[in-house]
């Protein structure tokens, strides 16, 4: 009996310790002279420790991120995967008619072939409905992450279509988190979003519609001073701050928007 109970034990301390190494891993990383002083002044606001903790992305698992813009949250999971993971990309469509997304495909590109050491492992993937919707191997993804994202997909009638993909895409058990600006629910939402703020509860019906079951969801990255009624929607705020120099300060004091964080899994 005492020799089982060391054995409990043991096994205990080792999975802790374990553990204590990956969230190590991943503060190094976010702490890495890789990433930019401006990227890491916004970690007050988006919390990219605890929010990949809450997800529960591990160093070994094969992640794709959704839409990733400039890469913010890429110099995170790019250099935390490269050794034991795998990360795919989902980005803009290089044909794409818009030059914004043609501007911003380009300059992810740059920042990747710039620093091979760090991203050279990612795997580029194209996301642009309605007709580039693989966003990785069906059945691959042990996480597909995306961040303030689905008040775009709505802008165009795509929310439904992405998250049809993004459940494609998982393994059964594999977990879809959700970061979103988070709109008031005493306000009707705008099946649009123009505001760029979402409700909860229509990000967990589209998830749902999907074939997801809702997990669990956090604070992490609330932010109780936003007030959501802002002449330029979630754009008034910081980083965007579409104003300019209007009210500025009184922008600045608020912060980046009020969050939902919440994660999803695809059944068994």
């Amino acid at each position: 009996m005492k020799n089982i109970f060391l054995a409990i034990l043991l096994a205990s301390s080792c999975s802790l310790s374990h553990a204590v190494e990956k969230a190590n891993s991943l503060h190094r990383v976010i702490m890495g002279d890789h990433r930019s002083i401006e990227h890491k002044h916004r970690d007050i606001y988006r919390h990219p420790q605890q929010t990949l903790e809450f997800f529960d992305v591990k160093d070994d698992m094969t992640v794709v991120e959704i839409w990733p813009g400039e890469g913010w949250y890429t110099e995170i999971l790019a250099p935390y995967l490269k050794d034991h993971g795998k990360l795919y990309a989902a980005h803009f469509s290089g044909n794409a008619n818009q030059v914004y997304y043609q501007k911003n495909l380009s300059e992810f590109v740059k920042k990747i072939k710039s620093k091979s050491k760090l991203y050279g492992k990612l795997k580029l993937t194209v996301l642009q409905p309605p007709e580039f919707l693989q966003v990785a191997p069906e059945g691959s993804a042990d996480r597909v992450l995306t961040f303030r994202n689905v008040h775009n997909w709505m802008k165009n009638d795509q929310a439904a279509t992405v998250f049809n993909a993004m459940f494609k895409a998982l393994k059964p058990g594999g977990i879809l988190g959700v970061v979103e600006h988070r709109n008031s629910v005493l306000k009707p939402q705008d099946i649009h979003a123009a505001s760029g703020y979402v409700t909860e509860d229509y990000v967990i019906a589209l998830a749902r519609n999907a074939g997801f079951e809702f997990l669990e969801k956090s604070e992490i990255n609330a932010n109780g001073k936003d007030t959501k009624d802002y002449p330029a929607g979630v754009w008034t705020l910081p980083p965007a701050l579409k104003l300019k120099d209007k009210n500025r300060k009184a922008y600045e004091a608020i912060g980046e928007s009020d969050r939902m964080t919440i994660k999803f899994i695809k059944p068994l």
